[in-house]
C-alpha cells in the first residue's frame, strides 16, 4: 500500500458518544459528569428496557434482557461508581442503555443521557493520571480524558476492566495450552495494564523476550531505543511488534503507519489487538499494513495466530 493510503487509514482520530451520569452532591447540587465510549464499540442505544433477575450477578447487574433472540446482561454505571443518583424532584432523568460488543460479547450499560457523537484526535486524548475520587473511580479505570467545550472534561472509562471486575468477562491464559517456542524479541504496545500482563504472559510462554510500550508514542520511542542497541540487526532481533488499536496520544493505527514508514523496520511483523471486534476495524488494521488482526483474548486463537504469523516470515 502506498504510504498516502496508509495516513489516511491512519488518521489518528475517533468518534465518541458523549453520555452523561448525574450524581446529587452533599451540598444538593446536581454534578454531571460527562464520559466517552469509541462508537466503533456501539451497537445501538435504546430506552431501559424490561429485565430480568441475573442470580448470582451482583449488585453492579441490574438484569438481563434478550435483544433480537440475544440475552445481554446489563451493568449499572452509577452504581459501580458509587454515585448517589438524584431523587425524581431533583431532575428528570429517562434512562437509556448503551449496547457494546466487544471482545465478541454484548453487553448493556445503564446512562442517565447520552448527548451526541464527537470526533477527537488521539493526541488529543492524554493518559488517566488523577488520583481516586471521581465516585470510586481510579486512574486504572479510565483509559483517557480530553478537554471539551467549557474547558470541560471528558473521561474515557475502561469498559473491559469494569465488566471483568463485575464477572462479566474473565480473559486467561490457558495454562495448559501447548505452544511453539521461539527466540526474539517482541514489542506490546497496549495502555491497558491488564491487557498487556495477559499478553506478555503468553508472548514469554512462547520464549519471547518482550519490550511494554504504553501508548503509540512510547511504542515508537521503544523502537529508537531497540534500534540504538541493536543496529542494523534490529529487524533480526524483532521478531513482531503487538499493538493494540485505542490508545492515548497516538493510536495504534497510526503507529502501524508510522512503522510502516521506516525502512529500518521494514519486513517487521505487525499485529492488532484490540477489544473491538466489528469487521470494519478489522479491516482498517489490514489497510493499515498488519499482518493479522485479532480480538482479546482468547489464549488459543492468540497463540496460534501469533505462531502463524511468526513462521510465514521466517519462510520470507
Amino acid at each position: 500500500m502506498e504510504k498516502r493510503d496508509v495516513l489516511r487509514v491512519a488518521s489518528n482520530e475517533m468518534e465518541l458518544v458523549d453520555f452523561r451520569i448525574y450524581k446529587k452532591m452533599p451540598d444538593g447540587s446536581i454534578y454531571e459528569g460527562i464520559y466517552g465510549i469509541n462508537v466503533a464499540k456501539v451497537k445501538e442505544i435504546i430506552k431501559m428496557p424490561e429485565l430480568t433477575e441475573l442470580p448470582g450477578g451482583g449488585e453492579y447487574v441490574e438484569g438481563i434482557f434478550d435483544l433480537r433472540g440475544v440475552v445481554v446482561p446489563v451493568v449499572n454505571l452509577a452504581k459501580w461508581m458509587n454515585i448517589r443518583v438524584p431523587d425524581p424532584d431533583d431532575i428528570k432523568i429517562t434512562p437509556r442503555v448503551i449496547i457494546t460488543e466487544f471482545n465478541n460479547v454484548l453487553i448493556g450499560f445503564v446512562v442517565h443521557d447520552a448527548k451526541r457523537i464527537r470526533r477527537i484526535s488521539w493526541k488529543d486524548i492524554e493518559p488517566a493520571t488523577f488520583s481516586a475520587g471521581h465516585g470510586n473511580i481510579d486512574k486504572s479505570k479510565i483509559t483517557g480524558i480530553t478537554r471539551i467545550e467549557n474547558n470541560e472534561i471528558l473521561l474515557i472509562l475502561d469498559l473491559e476492566s469494569i465488566v471483568e471486575e463485575v464477572g462479566l468477562y474473565n480473559p486467561s491464559l490457558d495454562t495448559d495450552i501447548e505452544v511453539d517456542t521461539f527466540d526474539g524479541i517482541v514489542l506490546v504496545v497496549d495502555d491497558s495494564n491488564t491487557a498487556r500482563k495477559i499478553e506478555v504472559e503468553a508472548l514469554k510462554k512462547m520464549g519471547f523476550d518482550v519490550v511494554e510500550a504504553i501508548d503509540g508514542e512510547d511504542g515508537l520511542q521503544k523502537l529508537e531505543e531497540l534500534y540504538a542497541l541493536y543496529k542494523d540487526d534490529v529487524k533480526n532481533k524483532l521478531k513482531l511488534i503487538l499493538s493494540d488499536v485505542e490508545m492515548p496520544k497516538m493510536d495504534g493505527f497510526h503507529f502501524a503507519a508510522k512503522v510502516k514508514d521506516d525502512k529500518r523496520f521494514e519486513g517487521v511483523p505487525i499485529v492488532f489487538s484490540s477489544s473491538i471486534s466489528d469487521a470494519f476495524s478489522e479491516a482498517r488494521g489490514k489497510e493499515a499494513g498488519a499482518d493479522e488482526y485479532l480480538v482479546k483474548f482468547d489464549a488459543n486463537t492468540f497463540v496460534h495466530k501469533i505462531t502463524n504469523v511468526i513462521k510465514s516470515h521466517q519462510k520470507d
